[in-house]
């Protein structure tokens, strides 16, 4: 790696030192009558070091990282530096002042790909680590806990099996912390076959080794073994009631997630944000405003302040409940909003209240130019525009998204569309939307998996026509697909037609095709979400793996460490 100039090191610190100089007290200059502090002589120590623990974010430490280069002092406590903006996940000033470093131990090393497990970019650990292995570098427990962190967030089980078998390589793969990780990484990357398997070879298991286990059933749809392992613990804690509240309530199973919280309450724990954030969701999906409120009253007598996630929360519930004036009084009580914050509030009045609130609502924050609107906040607009009728006005929004934000449409806005040219009566135009999606769209798949996951939120159209015309051709060209009827069926209860409901529930169960588990409807926003996260991951397991066999081919000799994995180490 190239290695940065003081020069350079100067001139961000004494930028960022102007910049947050009212974040830290000012330190006195170097006095001879210290003596040692932390192993360190005397002749290297600077009282800015004292405030090291105490720095609570980058901006601190950025502060103190110029008093030490201003005094000289910073070559020699680089190394603590580099530990503490890795803590916060700033990975571009935590590389920075690894490149500087001239001999980096494997501390350094271990702290820089820490830093890039907790940020936007993990893949690039890959390119990371192997460069450094090319210079000599050993790597230990610590490092694998990271890269599988990586891998965790990356969602790719090859190079979850490729790193598994770097960890055998170095002999560090029987480590608890180790272990724990892989289980967690395989969960992650839906290969539950592997999670238990490493999870039933470990010679002993903590609690975090059986959160990691439930929390790989619970991710992929195992509810029935998750709770069985729930139930059996030894011991649990809070990680573990969240792992089940939030794994029913991915699985459309909101009523055992509130069942839960119960339990849990009754055993004597309050649990924390990611608690309330699953438990408001579930009365939000499930419409039970009487839980909600009692959840928010809870909320309201355990807690002096309330985080803006939980009051992004009650929003949504509020909304999902039918009382978005509620919801209005909660949003406007929050003083900083993030665009998730904003986003819950404009769909909020756009689907379940009154449309033209939602658009003066968008009106504003685009007005304020604080908070720029995502693809989140124009699903909302042109839902509105669909349920309001708002034909000219929903094209200049779908225009506006693409030319002023340069927000590339997904299947979402193109199925919006739709819904606003069909409820306007015309219906040709609507069907051509549709057939016209662009083939390289991100998120197109195929062409039935579109429309399958489209008509699932057909809840905006009132003449299902179009919707179920559509389905019942995918039914005839793929009889044998569970989903195409679990689709029309969303399209008649959107539409109120329980008779044809109870027709396609008695088509699937003659067929013996499926159960069918109900008639709810999936939200705007999950779809995207979850389409989002799909794209995210498969895009970042291509380029995780062509980095990989780059590596490999360069270092034939790690293929060693990989074999032993896919040979079942």
């Amino acid at each position: 790696m190239a290695r940065f100039s003081m020069r350079n090191l100067f001139r961000i610190g004494f930028r960022n030192a102007i910049q947050f100089s009212s974040v830290l007290p000012h330190t006195k200059p170097y006095s001879s009558s210290y003596t040692h502090i932390e192993g360190r002589p005397c002749s290297f120590y600077h009282p800015s070091i004292a405030l090291l623990k105490s720095c609570q974010n980058s901006s601190q430490l950025f502060q103190l990282q110029s008093q030490l280069i201003i005094s000289g002092f910073f070559p020699f406590w680089s190394d603590r530096l580099l530990k503490r903006f890795s803590d916060f996940g700033d990975i571009y000033q935590t590389l920075t002042i690894f490149r500087y470093i001239d001999s980096p131990d494997t501390l350094c090393v271990n702290c820089v790909i820490k830093a890039y497990s907790i940020s936007s970019i993990p893949e690039q650990s890959v390119v990371f680590y192997f460069e450094r292995l090319r210079n000599g570098f050993s790597p230990n427990s610590y490092t694998f806990v990271s890269l599988f962190g990586c891998c965790a967030k990356i969602g790719c089980a090859q190079s979850a099996q490729k790193f598994h078998g770097q960890a055998a390589k170095y002999g560090v793969d029987s480590v608890l912390q180790v272990q724990n990780s892989m289980v967690h990484m395989y969960g992650n990357c839906g290969v539950v076959g592997l999670a238990r398997k490493v999870f039933d070879e470990m010679p002993k298991w903590d609690l975090v080794s059986r959160n990691s286990m439930i929390d790989a059933y619970a991710s992929n749809g195992n509810l029935a073994i998750a709770h069985n392992m729930f139930d059996v613990m030894p011991e649990s804690n809070v990680v573990s009631w969240n792992i089940m509240i939030h794994g029913y309530l991915k699985g459309y199973n909101p009523g055992c997630s509130l069942m839960l919280f119960r339990r849990m309450v009754n055993s004597g724990l309050i649990g924390n944000d990611k608690t309330m954030v699953s438990v408001l969701s579930a009365c939000g999906k499930s419409a039970r405003l009487n839980e909600g409120r009692s959840v928010h009253g809870f909320l309201i007598r355990t807690l002096l302040n309330f985080s803006l996630m939980i009051n992004t929360s009650l929003i949504d519930m509020y909304s999902k409940c039918q009382k978005v004036e509620l919801a209005r009084r909660i949003f406007d009580t929050i003083v900083y909003r993030n665009v998730i914050c904003w986003n819950a509030m404009i769909l909020g009045h756009c689907i379940h209240g009154n449309p033209e609130d939602g658009l003066n609502l968008f009106a504003e924050m685009v007005h304020c130019g604080a908070i720029l609107p995502d693809e989140v906040t124009y699903i909302g607009i042109l839902c509105a525009c669909a349920r309001a009728g708002l034909l000219t006005e929903g094209r200049n929004f779908f225009n506006q998204m693409l030319q002023k934000y340069s927000i590339k449409p997904n299947f979402a806005h193109y199925w919006c569309m739709a819904n606003l040219y069909a409820g306007c009566g015309l219906i040709e135009e609507a069907e051509n939307i549709l057939r016209n999606i662009p083939e390289d769209n991100e998120i197109v798949s195929s062409e039935s998996l579109i429309w399958a996951n489209l008509l699932t939120s057909c809840r905006f159209q009132a003449n299902a026509s179009l919707g179920e015309r559509i389905a019942k051709s995918l039914i005839e060209m793929e009889p044998w697909n569970f989903s195409h009827y679990q689709l029309l069926l969303n399209v008649y209860s959107a539409a109120g037609k329980w008779d044809d409901v109870a027709g396609v529930k008695a088509m699937v169960k003659e067929r013996k095709i499926g159960r069918m588990p109900g008639c709810n409807l999936v939200d705007l926003k999950d779809i995207v979400h979850k389409y989002r996260v799909r794209y995210s991951r498969e895009e970042r397991c291509d380029e995780i793996n062509e980095m990989t066999r780059e590596e490999v081919a360069q270092r034939p000799n790690l293929q060693a460490g990989a074999s032993k994995c896919n040979s079942g180490k």
